[in-house]
């Protein structure tokens, strides 16, 4: 049996630990059976997001046109775009694999693994231990128990990425970040798209009126039912047909289509390596279970990530890894006295980059009203801005949330036209010592400038059911 000081669970966020315990001396094992980058970067956030920017180019060519512009896309080349994003993530990908296999004292297992015993898992033919195992095995796709659907060829968000042809229509099964972006994506390029979501509302973990305000602009271009529960697939001469009924009606519909992608959550990774047989326990979902510091039921052993189901983001889990290392090394050298610490989830950012794209930090409205605190909101559309002008008008705006008695800024949304890049300087107050939206009139902002939009919002803030508030 092969020791190690280390074990590596996943080679996503997990590598961060691999890496500084390598370059601390240490011997390590990373478990991986896939490519070598995990989730984000083989089929995840990188190559969706160098499709959902095509799309952003194709459907803001055509919104030209309102501008007096004319112009059109002449043709899509989608075995090209799907060949350069191929290309992009999996040089990315291969060249972190030839330098993990060239490091002497850092082995790469090319398997699933799966527990043997206390501190022992099997790969392939071997069993290798450690008396420090992090578990950073990610999740998979959740695959719903709809009749038929075992029966005929269906896409997940890692075999699309494999796709060269493109199909001429799709239904997605699921509502959700995945399904706007890839359903931004594939109705671009010129794919009839039709998304099937069984929530009644189409993002669900957004406010409401988010939610419908990209269900409204989503359906311009494709057609999007909320809702609506698929309960059948089947397939005939190389049409799939998708039975749903309406969760209010009972009113069943049919849906046809080249091809389905199911977009219906994830799910966790651990019953694949049955951590239980080393003592560690998992939730009835199946996610592994740590306390605050990331410390599972088996000591030396730790996880994050989308392992343990939170929030899965791999912002999240880089945060999340820095903390464990921390804790990790830290237990090392004091043992059972060592001063631990844990991470702050009370500014945890995250975007939908579909059309007009999401981005949430923070409590949405929803969540702060159920907080018990006194709430100030603010809220201001991008047309109400000189720039959100001279772009035409785009659709969208920007909510902020405080709280009255400490002037925190407790979270925020922006639905509309850069919305990732606009949030970030309220993430950054969120991050300072007094979480505070008094530097935010302070700041100078530069007029006319999109960013003037947020600011309005914070000048926007009002009680809830009270007057606006002066500043």
């Amino acid at each position: 049996m092969k020791k190690y000081d280390i074990i590596v669970i996943g080679s996503g966020a997990g590598m961060h630990l691999a890496s500084a315990a390598y370059e601390r001396g240490m011997k390590v094992a990373v478990i991986e059976h896939g490519p070598m980058g995990g989730t984000c970067l083989n089929r995840g956030c990188i190559p969706t997001k160098i499709l959902t920017y095509v799309a952003d180019l194709i459907v803001q060519t055509e919104h030209a046109n309102k501008l007096n512009i004319t112009a059109k896309v002449e043709s899509v080349d989608f075995k090209g775009i799907m060949d350069r994003m191929r290309h992009d993530v999996r040089g990315d990908s291969q060249a972190q694999g030839e330098g993990v296999d060239a490091a002497e004292g850092l082995d790469w297992y090319k398997e699933t693994g799966e527990f043997a015993g206390d501190y022992i898992i099997k790969v392939g033919d071997e069993e290798i231990t450690a008396p420090n195992i992090f578990i950073v095995a990610g999740s998979r796709p959740l695959i719903p128990d709809i009749e038929g659907l075992d029966k005929v060829d269906y896409h997940t968000n890692i075999s699309v990425m494999d796709m060269t042809e493109k199909p001429k229509s799709m239904i997605i099964l699921g509502g959700g970040y995945l399904a706007a972006e890839f359903g931004h994506f594939f109705a671009a390029v010129g794919v009839d798209v039709t998304i099937v979501g069984r929530n009644p509302y189409l993002v669900k973990n957004e406010d409401n009126d988010v939610s419908e305000l990209l269900k409204e602009e989503l359906s311009k271009r494709m057609n999007v039912h909320t809702n609506i529960e698929a309960t059948e697939v089947s397939e005939k001469d190389g049409v799939k047909t998708v039975i749903a009924v309406d969760r209010e009606t009972g009113e069943k519909q049919e849906f046809k289509a080249e091809t389905i992608l199911v977009a219906t959550g994830r799910r966790s990774n651990a019953d694949l390596f049955k951590p239980e047989k080393t003592g560690v326990r998992t939730n009835e979902k199946g996610w592994v279970m740590v306390d605050q510091y990331f410390r599972t039921s088996k000591r030396g052993i730790w996880s994050f990530g989308d392992a343990i189901g939170r929030y899965q983001f791999r912002h999240v889990a880089n945060d999340e890894a820095q903390t464990v290392w921390h804790n990790f090394t830290r237990t090392l050298e004091d043992g059972e006295k060592a001063e631990l610490t844990s991470l702050s989830y009370h500014a945890v950012p995250w975007a939908i980059f579909s059309y007009p794209p999401v981005a949430t930090v923070g409590m949405t409205l929803r969540d702060a009203q159920k907080s018990g605190r006194a709430l100030l909101v603010g809220q201001m559309p991008y047309t109400n801005t000189a720039k959100g002008i001279a772009m035409g008008s785009p659709p969208g705006f920007v909510r902020v949330i405080a709280d009255a008695e400490t002037q925190e800024i407790l979270g925020a949304t922006i639905i509309g036209l850069y919305a990732p890049i606009l949030i970030q300087e309220i993430i950054n107050l969120m991050y300072s010592n007094v979480r505070s939206f008094i530097p935010m009139f302070h700041a100078m902002h530069i007029h006319p400038a999109l960013s003037e939009v947020v600011q309005r919002a914070f000048g926007r803030l009002t009680p809830i059911g009270g007057n606006e508030h002066k500043h």
